[in-house]
């Protein structure tokens, strides 16, 4: 079974949305948490399975919420290297 990796500006992205939702409900923090584990899990159980964003990278559709995981698969791991508001600039990552 892969293992996941957030870089450190995924960590970053998923800490700042987390707050965000804290801020403006408990409840809205709280599922967006678990949506995100959720997705984690889809993506571990078959990475191959979900659209490529460019010719490295994958994406996944959060549910409810405005968000893109974009990851990569390197040998076991899937490096998530970030998650992507659906309404900012869409390739504000591709540097990561």
């Amino acid at each position: 079974m892969a293992n996941i990796v957030l870089c450190s500006a995924a960590e970053i992205d998923y800490t700042e949305s987390l707050t965000w939702y804290a801020e403006h409900s408990t409840d809205a923090a709280n599922d967006f948490d678990a949506e995100f584990d959720r997705a984690l899990a889809q993506i571990v159980a078959d990475p191959h399975r979900f659209p490529m964003c460019d010719a490295r990278h994958h994406y996944f559709l959060l549910r409810r919420y405005p968000f893109r995981i974009i990851y990569r698969t390197v040998q076991k791991d899937i490096v998530v290297i970030a998650l992507a508001h659906s309404s900012r600039a869409p390739d504000y990552w591709a540097d990561r």
